[in-house]
């Protein structure tokens, strides 16, 4: 029986297509380009590999196809070698008499084989596989090193960045980068401190995910730091006052709590650093936020408590330099925001009104009364009269809220305690200027003592809030009105003022204690503490019809296809 050997002619768009042109794909020169039977010295390449292959079987295969598909590059520098011979036959039959089966049965049985691409970078002479198609892009806007200075320094290295080839993608990008006006937080978000993305709104990082732990990190969770060093103070006073000698207090406590606090405040800064080290996007947002900016007088004002707190073990006098250190950037702050206050642009006060706007007034009291602690005189004055003259203006403007005004939900209603700090720290950085509690010194005590009892005796205030970072703007304000009281009972010694203080100082030590173990069980069992600050992802116009309807569509899918994307490629 003769066999009819099938001849193929190959067209002449092959003959004329050069593979060397045909980028990530092996190119191998047998040497000479007239040897007929080239699949033979393919063969005999892969049985230097320890793949004895019987060139000579295959060879005499009827009316086979046999098609070599080279695979990808790969940083091992593939050949030929270790290609894979796949052959495609409706009929594969051996014409050897002797062997009857084919002996390479897994070969017959394979149909198809499809090759995949494999994005590529050359360097040199070596190809590497580019791991861009799998990296995560979508945070790229709010990282610091993601915008015209990574492409530099890309350049700088000798591998320049591909630009964007549309030019509505690179404007949309810088759209992000930029940050918001305060209109525009109004506008985008609600809640009680701006923290909840409107349904109509179209968040610009993912919201199907949890976001990486810096981005999640805000800038109110120096409130922690601010309730511990706070409490710090109050066992240093309960120890050093003569009208509370009766409870015998040991100098343990304020010395362990001093400790602590020292030890949060450097964790939380470290934290924030990162942040602004690695996204400073993200916190310049928060600064432009009209509610998270009066948090970043926090870092300070807890420095000031810790000043304030230090044990006598290990110091008695501070040196002044410390003050002007600690003063300088509130100062700095100050200028900024009262500035905007007045000037009537769309940060006045009567817009962006906010009880967390007596963080900004309590930084002048505080400096104040260490100060005063220093000896230091004109400063404290200084300070004292600002902060004094401000919180005249917040008070009138935060409590006569308009009919207009939307009334402030539960979550809000620790911040309210932020109206008993500025009068509890201003009395005691008068008594301490003046030299005496006098009765200058006791009109603030008694307008913080009434503010107090008056959101104490509300039940509903406590009643039904979830827990978050809001609930420690309870601490310090509890805890500065104790030790108010502590410094009036000195003036007036009586049964009933230090039943007060043993009373406010219990009640203050235990909302403190209770709160950091909520903290520490939602931060370190349930890991919800820090939940998607999307505050910080909105947009800086109000997105187009169109937009939103795509969010809409493609919300529950993008994690989706980002995983498929992801699984394909290492499969590859």
């Amino acid at each position: 029986m003769e066999q009819t050997e099938l001849q193929v002619e190959i067209p002449s768009v092959l003959k004329q297509t050069s593979c060397q042109n045909i980028k990530g794909f092996d190119c191998v020169d047998y040497g000479n380009r007239n040897d007929p039977n080239p699949l033979e010295n393919a063969i005999s390449d892969k049985e230097s590999y320890g793949e004895s292959i019987a060139g000579s079987n295959i060879t005499k295969l009827e009316r086979q196809e046999v098609v070599i598909i080279s695979s990808p590059a790969s940083p091992s520098g593939l050949h030929i070698g270790q290609t894979k011979l796949v052959l495609h036959s409706e009929k594969c039959e051996n014409t050897d008499q002797n062997n009857t089966k084919n002996p390479y049965p897994q070969l017959a049985k394979q149909k198809k084989f499809h090759s995949q691409p494999i994005l590529v970078r050359e360097n040199g002479d070596r190809k590497v596989v580019h791991s861009e198609a799998i990296r995560d892009h979508r945070f790229d806007p709010f990282k610091t090193w993601s915008g015209r200075l990574e492409r530099q320094i890309s350049n700088l290295r000798g591998k320049p960045t591909q630009e964007p080839d549309i030019e509505a993608g690179a404007s949309e990008r810088e759209e992000i980068e930029e940050a918001p006006g305060v209109d525009r937080y109004f506008d985008a978000l609600e809640g009680p401190e701006l923290d909840t993305l409107r349904a109509t709104e179209v968040s610009v990082l993912p919201e199907d995910e949890k976001w990486p732990f810096l981005l999640r990190f805000p800038v109110n969770a120096f409130g922690i730091c601010l309730g511990v060093s706070s409490q710090a103070i109050l066992w240093k006073t309960l120890n050093t006052s003569p009208a509370m000698s009766f409870l015998h207090i040991s100098p343990m406590p304020n010395l362990i709590l001093w400790w602590a606090a020292l030890a949060l405040i450097l964790f939380v800064s470290l934290v924030y650093l990162l942040k602004i080290v690695f996204y400073f996007e993200a916190v310049k947002r928060e600064y432009y936020h009209p509610v998270r900016v009066n948090f970043f007088f926090a870092p300070w004002i807890a420095c000031l408590f810790m000043a304030l707190a230090v044990p006598p073990s290990i110091a008695v006098n501070l040196r002044p330099f410390i003050w002007y250190i600690l003063m300088t950037p509130i100062f700095m702050l100050e200028l900024k925001i009262y500035g905007q206050w007045m000037s009537g642009g769309q940060r006045r006060l009567s817009k962006v009104a906010n009880p967390s706007n007596h963080l900004s007034i309590v930084g002048n009291f505080v400096g104040a009364l260490l100060g005063a602690n220093m000896g230091l005189k004109e400063g404290p004055i200084f300070f004292f009269a600002v902060g004094l003259a401000h919180y005249i203006v917040l008070f009138v403007t935060l409590y006569q809220r308009l009919p207009t005004n939307a009334a402030l939900p539960k979550e809000l209603h620790p911040v309210f305690f932020l109206f008993v700090a500025a009068p509890s720290v201003a009395c005691m950085a008068w008594a301490k200027i003046q030299g005496d509690f006098d009765y200058a010194a006791r009109i603030p005590y008694f307008i913080a003592l009434f503010l107090y009892m008056s959101l104490a005796v509300r039940v509903n205030f406590f009643r039904g809030i979830r827990f978050s970072l809001a609930w420690w703007a309870y601490t310090f304000p509890m805890t500065g009105a104790s030790i108010a009281t502590i410094k009036y009972t000195m003036a007036v010694t009586n049964i009933v003022t230090r039943s007060l203080s043993v009373c406010l100082s219990a009640i203050s030590t235990f909302t403190v204690s209770t709160l950091l173990v909520y903290t520490i069980i939602h931060a370190f069992v349930l890991r919800d503490l820090f939940p998607n600050d999307i505050s910080i992802a909105i947009t800086r116009k109000k997105p187009k019809f169109s937009k939103m309807l795509a969010h809409f569509r493609s919300s529950s899918s993008d994690s989706k296809d980002f995983d498929s994307s992801v699984s394909k490629n290492s499969d590859i």
